[in-house]
C-alpha cells in the first residue's frame, strides 16, 4: 500500500517515521533512472529519506524519516540500535559456524562486532518471494535470526559467506523496536518515534 502524499501525512512524517516493507528488487533510493523500481514506487510522502539501506536483493524493513538527527541515531553504530534479520542460508549450520557468527567474523574491512544468532524455523508470517529463491535438490537450507548493531555494506551476506553458509534470502525484520508486523511487501505506515 502506498501512503498518499497529503499535507497531513507530510506533517506527520516530519515528527514520525515511515516504516516500509521493501520488496525484493527495489532500489533503496528515490531516484533510479527508471530501469528498476525505487522507494518512490512504494512511498509517496515527500522529503523522507531512508535511515540505512538494504541492497536490491534484500527485503524487509526500511525506516524513512525527514529528521536528519533521527537518521543519524538509527544508522550510527555508536548508538548500538539492534537490527534483526531473518536469513535463509544454504546448508545446515553447525554449532561452530553459529559460534563464529556470534563472536565476530573477520571480513576484509575488519572484524564484525559480536552478534545475536540463533537457528529458527521458517517464519510463519513470511510472504512468498518474487522471484523465488534458487533451490538445489541435494542441498538443504536453514533459517537464522541474526541481530547486529552495526551496518556495513552487505554485512550479513558477507558474514554468512565467510563461515560457509551463503545467504539465499535476507529479510530485515526490525530496527530497534520498529518491526514489519502487519506490513506486506511494498506496504508502508507512519509510526511514532521510539
Amino acid at each position: 500500500m502506498t501512503i498518499p502524499a497529503t499535507s497531513r501525512d507530510s506533517q506527520s512524517a516530519v515528527a514520525s517515521v515511515v516504516l516500509l516493507n521493501k520488496p525484493f528488487g527495489v532500489l533503496c533510493q528515490f531516484s533510479g533512472g527508471g530501469a528498476r523500481p525505487t522507494l518512490s514506487d512504494c512511498v509517496a510522502i515527500p522529503d523522507v529519506y531512508p535511515a540505512g539501506r538494504l541492497d536490491a536483493e534484500s527485503e524487509g524493513l526500511v525506516v524513512l524519516t525527514a529528521d536528519g538527527a533521527l537518521q543519524a541515531r538509527i544508522t550510527d553504530p555508536r548508538y548500538k540500535l539492534p537490527k534483526t534479520y531473518w536469513v535463509q542460508v544454504e546448508g545446515e549450520p553447525a554449532a561452530a559456524q553459529v559460534a563464529q557468527l556470534v563472536h565476530g567474523v573477520s571480513l576484509p574491512d575488519g572484524m564484525t562486532r559480536p552478534a545475536g544468532v540463533r537457528i529458527i524455523a521458517e517464519p510463519l508470517s513470511l510472504w512468498p518471494r518474487d522471484p523465488p529463491i534458487r533451490m538445489r535438490k541435494n542441498i538443504p537450507t536453514a533459517w537464522l535470526e541474526i541481530v547486529i548493531a552495526e551496518g556495513r555494506n552487505r554485512q550479513i551476506r558477507r558474514m554468512t559467506a565467510a563461515v560457509g553458509l551463503p545467504t539465499l534470502r535476507l529479510i530485515r525484520w526490525s530496527v530497534g523496536r520498529w518491526t514489519l508486523a502487519g506490513l506486506g511487501p511494498g506496504e508502508s505506515r507512519i509510526a511514532a518515534v521510539l
